[in-house]
């Protein structure tokens, strides 16, 4: 009896001491994603005539171009949510949406770079330069976590920014898994001869997350931009069955496109 009111102090210290971990660990992830919110945004069309006015096509996030910036004017996001072409109506304008709420403002764009083969796109906004995200190349392994942010089903009621979080399930070449050639574009094949490394997450993502920044879960430095995810069947089913398979495209690729712009 002795021996056990001797070790009962010692056998509490090491329970809270278990308990108290997971807590300190999680606990950063919501302060990184209040940091990064700021800087996130949509990317849509917008004409005041039309009904519904707005349309969200996808997600971007403000770059951090310069060491010595901390707000940018400078938008990151993929090359296939940019539009290859507006309607030449003169009412409908490429336009980024800025802030949180149903009245988000609406900000003209232009596209000031592409790269389809990383599927990367920068753009240019008008207005007040906003908070932007650090991006950081250092090695991503599988088995770890990430969270990424963005807009997964539109943005019906207003624009909340939604966050996710997945596993590096692994680092693969880019590739759209085929059963046959047959089911290959021309294009899917040529990219297949020099394929480069994505990474492949273990989370849902939805249309609405394209362009979505995926960012490390303590200091908020983006790592990959998430471009598609794997579809089970048709492109509805992304929403109704989703396959939880989701590819990004890491973030050096991004710094190369920055780094051959001109961003005046």
């Amino acid at each position: 009896m002795r021996t056990t009111h001797r070790f009962q102090p010692l056998f509490t210290l090491l329970l809270i001491m278990t308990m108290s971990i997971p807590l300190t660990v999680t606990a950063a992830l919501p302060d990184t994603i209040s940091k990064v919110k700021p800087a996130i945004v949509g990317i849509g069309i917008y004409n005041k005539l039309a009904t519904p006015r707005a349309q969200l096509l996808g997600t971007g996030f403000a770059v951090q171009v310069s060491n010595q910036s901390t707000k940018s004017q400078i938008i990151a996001t993929n090359d296939h949510v940019v539009p290859s072409r507006l309607l030449n109506d003169g009412k409908t304008q490429f336009v980024v949406f800025v802030g949180q709420g149903k009245h988000p403002e609406v900000r003209n764009a232009r596209v000031i770079a592409r790269d389809e083969k990383h599927d990367l796109a920068l753009l240019k906004i008008s207005g007040q330069a906003i908070p932007t995200l650090s991006m950081t190349t250092a090695q991503v392994r599988e088995g770890e976590e990430y969270p990424f942010t963005g807009f997964p089903i539109g943005a019906i009621l207003g624009l909340y920014p939604v966050t996710h979080k997945g596993m590096i399930s692994s680092i693969t070449p880019v590739a759209i898994p085929a059963r046959n050639a047959k089911e290959l574009t021309v294009k899917q094949l040529k990219h297949l001869k020099n394929p480069y490394m994505v990474y492949q997450l273990d989370a849902t993502a939805y249309p609405g997350n394209s362009g979505s920044p995926v960012y490390h879960p303590t200091t908020g430095s983006v790592i990959a931009i998430v471009n598609k995810v794997l579809l089970k069947s048709t492109k509805e089913s992304a929403l109704t069955n989703p396959s939880d398979i989701t590819y990004a495209i890491p973030v050096k690729h991004l710094q190369q496109l920055i780094q051959r712009t001109a961003l005046n």
